[in-house]
């Protein structure tokens, strides 16, 4: 028998606030900062996923 333990995690309204904001940042950065980078890597690495988002990158 498998024995499984949970674990809760609450979090204040201000920290989720905050995780969500600093969450949002990274995803944007990453995506248009890798959008309009001037590395070949960088921007082939996210190329198809701006472009599914209608991301410009051209």
């Amino acid at each position: 028998m498998l024995n499984t333990q949970t674990t809760t995690l609450s979090l204040s309204a201000s920290q989720r606030i905050v995780t969500a904001v600093f969450a949002a940042l990274m995803g944007g950065f990453l995506l248009y900062g890798a959008a309009f980078a001037h590395s070949d890597l960088l921007h082939n690495a996210a190329h198809d996923t701006r472009h599914a988002i209608v991301a410009p990158c051209h």
